[in-house]
């Protein structure tokens, strides 16, 4: 590539991908105008294109006191007051990840009960038993959402039919909208355990047939030369 003389389309987006590529930054992407002699090129505003990363970025201390998370109100004096979550913790099942509580199995062993009712502790939940396979085209073992553990939290109205319809078929659900903070990414990640890698297995627990192949693409099937 020149830089002596005038630079053409295609070597100025060059060296914009390996500015970006090598961390160059701003600077050195505006340099590929620059060194045209020209305007500097426009670049689109990506500020908030990898937001979504903040789903995956570990937390230095998942169970700081209230007063040191950076969630509570610390100019409340009643923050001081609460119990800080590693006292609260204590006796129930680990995890390595997420605030490294099992609140499942902590569940399913009568260690803590929910309260269904805000107002009234004797209100009993209404659980429904059932789980629900995705097959995925991958290679990697299905999913198997548990409604149980679910619903002895929740009413179903917190997921349907605002984040899922309540429909066979009707969901479309990808690792992408989830890591972007949508559909199971909603929850998970934020108030319930976190998407990483020590997760995937929770999720995608129901391993494949042993006689399963990798579906073809429609691409593949409609082509008269295979």
């Amino acid at each position: 590539m020149k830089m002596g003389g005038a630079m053409n389309y295609k070597n100025k987006m060059m060296l914009l991908v390996i500015s970006a590529v090598f961390g160059l930054g701003l600077a050195g992407q505006v340099a590929a105008g620059a060194a045209d002699g020209g305007k500097p090129l426009m670049l689109a505003d990506v500020s908030s294109a990898n937001t979504f990363n903040l789903n995956l970025k570990k937390a230095k201390n998942p169970n700081a006191p209230p007063w040191e998370d950076g969630i509570h109100d610390t100019a409340n004096e009643a923050t001081f007051n609460l119990q800080p979550p590693l006292e609260a913790y204590k006796g129930l099942p680990k995890t390595s990840f997420g605030n490294h509580v099992d609140w499942v199995k902590a569940l399913d062993q009568g260690l803590i009960k929910p309260r269904w009712d805000r107002l009234d502790s004797n209100e009993e939940p209404f659980v429904m038993d059932l789980d629900i396979v995705r097959p995925v085209k991958a290679s990697v073992p299905d999913v198997v959402f548990p409604h149980r553990q679910h619903t002895e939290w929740l009413l179903c109205s917190n997921c349907h039919p605002a984040i899922f319809i309540p429909q066979k078929g009707a969901n479309q659900i990808n690792m992408s909208a989830i890591l972007l903070g949508k559909k199971c990414g909603v929850c998970h990640g934020k108030v319930s355990f976190p998407v990483e890698t020590k997760t995937c297995k929770k999720c995608h627990s129901k391993p494949k047939p042993a006689d399963w192949k990798p579906p073809l693409s429609e691409a593949t099937l409609k082509n008269p030369w295979k």
